[in-house]
């Protein structure tokens, strides 16, 4: 309990003040710690662990891979029709093995060329 200090001192008008003060006092902090959290909070939506900038990241890894899937699909039918003419195609067989192994009919004469001129000075 709260003593009289002083002449003309109210206890009443104290206790109130006190009680004021308090309610009021107590609003800044909390207002003050409650915006603190959500800077908190939303700095780790975005910059988190699993935040906004690493699920685009995430997303753009995602695409990139779907177009190389593709790209390999692609490649892999074309490579099925290349086998699908090897293996009926005699035409087809000639040419590969004229093209890798460097094959000729007979009386036939290849002449090989640089690839690139080298320059001698």
């Amino acid at each position: 309990m709260l003593k009289r200090t002083g002449a003309g001192g109210n206890t009443k008008g104290l206790r109130k003040k006190i009680s004021v003060w308090r309610r009021i006092g107590w609003r800044k902090p909390a207002t003050v710690i409650a915006a603190l959290l959500t800077v908190a909070m939303a700095y780790h939506v975005v910059f988190g662990q699993n935040g906004l900038t690493v699920y685009q990241h995430k997303r753009q890894d995602s695409r990139d891979l779907e177009v190389q899937s593709k790209a390999l699909l692609y490649e892999n039918e074309l490579l099925r029709g290349h086998i699908a003419r090897l293996q009926s195609d005699p035409n087809a067989i000639e040419h590969q093995a004229r093209e890798e192994l460097h094959y000729t009919r007979p009386g036939e004469i290849i002449y090989t060329l640089p690839s690139s001129p080298s320059s001698t000075k």
